[in-house]
């Protein structure tokens, strides 16, 4: 029987796992293809201290992998539940996004499941070498899970698709602002762009985003399912299926636990939601408030940003070549975790259920957001932290912060 083709984008749950409730069936694997060279064995996130370079003796996601087009074989026999899938990489050029995605991948394939790389990013005619490999197996797929609908390579592909079972599995707050919007019959914009129309390339682009929301909804034989741990209402027909992390927890920890705090970055200056000054204030703040002496960082936060931050503000900065929900539940981490509004204040409770850890949250102050801020940044980043489950609210920063 065909089957599903998972086409994910970094998530912190390799899910739906098999036996899950989300579990797709079996597919036959389209091909040969480049899959990612080994990683790191260990998992372990790597401190940079000059907020740029690992420290000796640690693999280095920002030097380019030799392996990375070199062939994996497949295990020679699957575990139970795995049912064949393929997982389908459309890597990424971000050095620290493809680390992650190297890792992931190889937990994948520990679960039994094939994984396909693909270099979907790697010039002017990848895009279309990706799109004529993949194809027949979209074709023919009866299910399809999918990691980011936001991704216009992820809607080119769903034009293929004819499967009658849809699977939008994510982890991610994006995935709050796309089931609003799908609710509302909105086209598809990230909540931290602006979405205004304009220019060649939207309106060429227009067709397929239409023609992707239109699998992305559901109607008479046609399925679309919801596989996340973030609090979402869903419109008429989808189905939600929540992720309790349970594959996470019975795979690693529990965490041996530090005396102090951890803080947890985001990426919102470089996405030009907060200003980068006052963001490296408020975390030097939060840091000697709370007694933090490591700062995760986002995978897409700049070297130079992570340099600034470790020499203004002392942290170790580490760099985790795993989701960090994997890195706490294997530890050592804090028994207190900071953050700004994120995913992790959603994620990390369900995947910490059962430890000491707490996990604090702080409120973007309106008046970090820079001018070209979406007008829906802040409502969004409030929505974030009020629909968080399990977290403690930080109400004030000491005076000497932004």
């Amino acid at each position: 029987m065909p089957g599903p083709v998972a086409v994910p984008g970094p998530a912190a749950e390799p899910g739906p796992v098999p036996g899950s409730a989300a579990e797709p069936g079996p597919v036959p694997a389209p091909g040969s293809a480049a899959e990612p060279g080994p990683a790191a064995p260990d998992g372990a996130a790597h401190p940079v201290p000059d907020g740029g370079r690992p420290t000796p003796g640690t693999p280095n996601p920002d030097t380019p992998n030799p392996d990375d087009t070199a062939p994996f074989a497949r295990p020679a026999s699957a575990p139970p539940g795995s049912g064949g899938i393929t997982v389908v990489v459309l890597s990424p050029t971000d050095p620290m996004t493809r680390g992650q995605l190297r890792r992931m991948a190889e937990l994948a394939r520990d679960e039994g499941l094939t994984v396909r790389w693909e270099e979907a990013r790697g010039g002017a005619g990848a895009p279309f070498q990706t799109i004529g490999a993949l194809a027949p197996a979209l074709r023919r797929a009866e299910r399809i899970v999918i990691g980011d609908p936001f991704s216009r390579y992820v809607q080119l592909l769903l034009t293929l698709a004819r499967a009658r079972d849809l699977v939008v599995v994510d982890d991610g707050t994006a995935t709050m602002e796309f089931v609003a919007q799908l609710a509302r019959g909105e086209r598809l914009v990230r909540w931290h762009r602006s979405g205004r129309r304009g220019g060649a390339r939207e309106a060429v682009f227009a067709p397929v985003a239409a023609a992707a929301r239109r699998r992305l909804t559901p109607r008479r034989g046609h399925r679309v399912e919801v596989f996340s741990s973030m609090p979402v209402e869903p419109p008429d027909g989808v189905t939600v299926t929540g992720n309790a992390f349970a594959w996470t927890r019975a795979r690693f920890g529990p965490p041996q636990l530090t005396r102090g705090s951890d803080l947890v970055g985001t990426s919102l200056a470089e996405t030009g939601v907060v200003d980068l000054d006052r963001y490296i204030e408020a975390v030097g703040a939060l840091a000697r408030a709370h007694g933090a002496t490591r700062y995760f960082a986002h995978r897409r936060e700049s070297a130079e940003k992570l340099r600034r931050l470790s020499e203004e503000t002392g942290l170790e900065i580490v760099r985790p070549d795993l989701p960090l929900e994997l890195i706490a539940r294997r530890g050592p981490i804090g028994r207190t975790i900071l953050s700004f509004p994120s995913t992790v204040v959603h994620t990390l409770p369900l995947a910490l259920a059962g430890t000491e850890v707490k996990v604090a949250v702080f409120d973007i102050d309106p008046a970090w957001l820079t001018d070209t801020a979406s007008p829906r940044a802040q409502g969004f980043l409030s929505g974030v932290t009020g629909t968080a489950r399990d977290v403690h609210r930080l109400d004030s920063l000491p005076a000497s912060a932004p």
